[in-house]
């Protein structure tokens, strides 16, 4: 018989000690058993082998009748991947923990939310107290005049008003103008 040459092979008269326990103890239980009890045990060991090499076969043979069920049906692995995806999620968004910890975020980003809003509005509001300051009113009429008579060198008739980053650019272009030296006073000659 097969199985008893492999469980001949498998009985050892030195037991190996499982993970924690003593090594002491073990050998002492062997050395304890009658050769009646032992034969016994090994008696129960086989027919255990036995039992879960049957049971093997027939998982083995249940697994096979499945993969063709599932195949006259069309079910392929991606179909049952995605399957166990949605309901592995639907499992998890189903924990007290998971409604507890969505409900905490949710939370969270309304109020910070409402603190954007919040500091957007102060920004705002900061904007236009500075706009309407006598400091930054008295920079507008510096630069609106700085226009106007760079405008009055050059001869332009550019509209009045334009946006800030026009009234910018051309003070930047005037104060430039009026710091280079002009053609004319560079060549004095003899």
């Amino acid at each position: 018989m097969e199985t008893g040459l492999r469980i001949t092979g498998l009985l050892r008269t030195d037991p190996v000690p499982e993970a924690g326990e003593d090594a002491a103890a073990t050998i002492s239980v062997t050395e304890t058993l009658s050769e009646e009890e032992q034969e016994e045990l090994r008696s129960e060991l086989a027919k255990v082998e036995e039992e879960i090499q049957t049971l093997s076969q027939v998982l083995a043979a249940k697994e096979k009748h499945l993969a063709e069920i599932k195949r006259k049906l069309g079910i392929s692995s991606l179909q049952e991947l995605r399957q166990n995806i949605a309901k592995g999620w639907q499992d998890v968004t189903a924990t007290p923990a998971y409604k507890k910890t969505s409900e905490t975020l949710s939370q969270a980003g309304q109020k910070a939310s409402a603190a954007f809003a919040s500091v957007g509005s102060v920004i705002t509001k900061k904007l236009e107290d500075v706009k309407n300051s006598p400091t930054f009113k008295s920079f507008e009429e510096k630069v609106e005049n700085l226009k106007a008579s760079r405008e009055s060198k050059v001869g332009g008739t550019k509209p009045a008003g334009g946006d800030f980053g026009d009234v910018l650019n051309s003070t930047a272009s005037a104060s430039a103008t009026a710091t280079e030296p002009l053609p004319e006073q560079t060549q004095a000659g003899p």
